[in-house]
């Protein structure tokens, strides 16, 4: 029997949203010009460029709205991960041109059109995306999603502290390890991510009581940094941010999620 879809509270995501996109501009705010221009190793852009393109992120959910509603529902939250596609290596011509000028803008408008649409937009408006038609409380738990992801990015690239809002990160957490049962459906290998997620996964015998003979633990963020790619598994197990256990506990073969 397939597990019961998770469920999101639609005003809990939305507040979540909001704090993550807060966070990412309070750090935006504090940077020097010249800290606009510096590397972060993901795809090839500059901290003003991931900025730029973090922003553009939420004001999809804008972009969205504006559009009309699709028939019908295609897609879900945990099925949206297996839709993306790495970017490419040169960032968008409206992204270069927002790093270019104030990176900082494009946060701000985003913001203020997301707190002005989503208050207003039910949780089951139909949106067109280019993965398929969501539901509007589906694509704002992905938006949570790249907002920890890039927020972890710009941290790595300045090696500085930016915070993390507590919903945003249980709500990354908790998709991408759903991602992670629906893309090896089975009940051999328990994931742990407290204190956000439990999921069971990979065929083979399933557990059903005492301690799983296949078992996988790492914390949130190490966690995110695994689905999203930004580190590779053998490198976690080796510095033990994953601890894995069992003949069947390599889950490799299924990561990254993202792309």
């Amino acid at each position: 029997m397939a597990p019961r879809p998770r469920t999101y509270h639609h005003t809990k995501t939305r507040a979540a949203v909001t704090a993550q996109l807060q966070n990412l501009r309070a750090a935006a705010e504090a940077l020097g010009e010249e800290q606009f221009g510096l590397p972060t190793g993901v795809d090839g852009r500059t901290v003003g460029e991931l900025v730029a393109a973090t922003a553009e992120t939420v004001a999809l959910v804008d972009r969205y709205l504006e559009q009309p509603a699709p028939p019908a529902r295609e897609i879900t939250a945990t099925e949206w991960p297996s839709t993306t596609r790495p970017a490419a290596g040169e960032p968008a011509a409206e992204t270069a041109a927002a790093a270019a000028t104030d990176p900082r803008a494009p946060l701000d408008r985003a913001a203020s059109r997301f707190a002005e649409l989503t208050a207003v937009a039910p949780a089951d408006r139909l949106l067109a995306t280019p993965f398929g038609a969501m539901r509007l409380d589906d694509f704002l738990v992905t938006r949570c999603v790249e907002l920890v992801v890039h927020t972890d990015d710009l941290a790595t690239a300045l090696g500085v502290e930016i915070p993390y809002d507590r919903q945003a990160l249980a709500t990354a957490t908790r998709l991408l390890a759903d991602a992670l049962a629906a893309r090896a459906p089975g009940g051999s290998v328990e994931v742990r991510i407290p204190p956000f997620a439990v999921v069971q996964c990979v065929e083979g015998p399933r557990h059903t009581r005492g301690t799983p003979p296949n078992v996988v633990e790492t914390d949130p963020l190490t966690w995110i940094r695994l689905a999203a790619g930004r580190i590779e598994w053998s490198d976690a197990v080796e510095r033990a941010s994953v601890t894995a256990s069992g003949e069947r506990a390599d889950i490799s073969a299924q990561l990254p999620l993202l792309g």
